[in-house]
């Protein structure tokens, strides 16, 4: 049960995330990290990873890039 209820949840916070991306300038790569965070807390490193990633390629010049650099590094270290 809880399988199927996720996979239509993550899909849509997704599309939420996507959404709220799409009408943001400088307050996307914030957003997208708290989520990561978010997701790490939810023990869900493949998404949190995602999005990290997704961070350094779209918004580079940020704060936030390199704050993702940093948790990719420590993910991958297993910390």
């Amino acid at each position: 049960m809880v399988r199927s209820v996720m996979k239509h949840v993550i899909p849509a916070c997704l599309f939420v995330i996507a959404l709220r991306l799409s009408g943001c300038t400088g307050e996307g790569a914030k957003e997208m990290f708290e989520t990561a965070q978010f997701e790490e807390r939810q023990n869900n490193q493949v998404h949190a990873k995602q999005l990290y990633e997704a961070i350094i390629k779209d918004f580079p010049n940020s704060e936030y890039a390199k704050k993702a650099g940093e948790r990719l590094a420590q993910l991958s270290q297993g910390k």
